[in-house]
């Protein structure tokens, strides 16, 4: 290796796999110091996003809640996912929250609620973010973000918490305008958070959070004065919300339930006036109102796993199994397939251009009964690498 070039090493170790790469560190010192070259993180990095995604499952179901696996896709026949389970960092129990450039944000729940977790499943690096002090005890329901701000390199967390919605009544409120929000924010690295103040909107909880032009964007419940729900976004840079235009299909009527990110634009689902088929808008000029348009449309579909047994209850199973009650959209495909989860159970690849859905086979060690998915880049972000800079 010490006789070829810098780039040509570093292009040759970019195309390997994570793992491999990882294991690779404990050659030797030079090794370890070349796997830990950011130039190479960087090209590994845009080599993996250039590809199919690959994603993060948390199991759902007792006592395995706590497991995590990576899939990604295989040529071999039907298209099938094969999981690989992850080692996991110490936290009795958590939730998964979101990805950015390899890292997970994990939340600790029951015991080590508030605990909030940034971890590398594959470099098996991981920090504990500090916990708020002086968080007011009435806040206990809200929404998360992570991600990348591009001009410090630094990673923040922000949290919206909500006063007078707890745990056990948590949506009572949900359309009110009264609804006092406490907003706080966490370069990670840093030592403690920053309070930002109030804001005045209620956010849909986790699922509806994407990251897209160094923001982080939210769906806003409609409140007293304006009958539709909103795309609210947060500069990680200069830190302040903003108004994002929604399309035009929005109205008093027709509500939108999520956002996500499809080809690196922002994108919103709605549905049709019976609730019956999904449709897809795509923002192809960011905060640009005419430039939404609507790309897709998705009918009604059961996967196998969720078809019923009993003949009676499948002359419903359409029905139940509507767009709007079970499905979420998790990206695009390079093949131009839509990658759709129902109801916490099975992943379906939508072919837009043949109308026909395809059930995707997954690997486990056991079947479980639910899962979450969140898509992640499985690449070599190294947590002291920017905590410490």
């Amino acid at each position: 290796m010490d006789r070829l070039p810098q780039e040509l090493v570093l292009d040759i170790l970019s195309r390997l796999p994570t793992p491999s790469l990882v294991q690779s560190k404990s050659v030797s010192r030079g090794w370890r110091i070349l796997i830990r070259d950011q130039a190479l993180v960087n090209k590994h990095f845009n080599r993996v996003v250039e590809n199919d995604p690959t994603f993060i499952l948390q199991i759902r179901d007792q006592p395995a809640q706590n497991q995590l696996y990576f899939g990604d896709f295989s040529n071999h026949g039907d298209v099938m996912i094969i999981t690989k389970k992850l080692t996991m960092p110490p936290l009795p129990t958590f939730h998964l929250l979101s990805s950015c450039n390899g890292l997970l944000c994990l939340r600790g729940t029951h015991g080590s609620f508030g605990l909030i977790c940034i971890y590398n499943p594959f470099t098996r690096d991981y920090i504990e973010l500090p916990k708020q002090i002086a968080k007011h005890p009435s806040h206990h329901v809200g929404v998360l973000g992570f991600g990348l701000d591009s001009t410090t390199k630094k990673y923040k967390v922000v949290e919206v918490l909500y006063k007078g919605i707890t745990r056990r009544a948590p949506l009572i409120a949900a359309s009110s305008s009264s609804i006092e929000s406490v907003v706080h924010i966490l370069s990670v690295g840093s030592p403690s958070w920053r309070n930002l103040g109030s804001f005045p909107f209620h956010f849909m909880w986790q699922n509806s959070q994407v990251l897209v032009n160094g923001k982080l964007h939210w769906i806003s419940y409609p409140d007293k004065n304006i009958a539709t729900n909103r795309i609210m976004s947060f500069d990680l840079a200069n830190e302040q919300f903003q108004k994002v235009p929604g399309p035009d299909c929005i109205s008093s009527d027709r509500q939108f339930h999520e956002i996500v990110v499809l080809r690196g634009c922002l994108s919103a689902v709605s549905f049709n006036d019976d609730d019956r088929e999904l449709e897809i808008w795509v923002m192809k000029e960011y905060d640009v109102r005419e430039s939404w348009v609507k790309e897709f449309s998705i009918g009604a579909y059961v996967p196998r796993i969720l078809q019923p047994n009993d003949v009676r209850e499948s002359l419903n199973s359409s029905m139940y199994y509507s767009p709007k009650k079970c499905m979420r959209v998790l990206c695009l495909l390079r093949s131009g397939g839509i990658l759709l989860e129902y109801k916490s159970k099975a992943v379906v690849v939508y072919d837009p251009h043949c109308m026909t859905f395809q059930d995707l086979q997954l690997a486990f060690e056991g079947i479980p009964r639910c899962f979450r998915v969140v898509l992640h880049a499985a690449c070599l972000s190294w947590i002291d690498a920017f905590v410490n800079t």
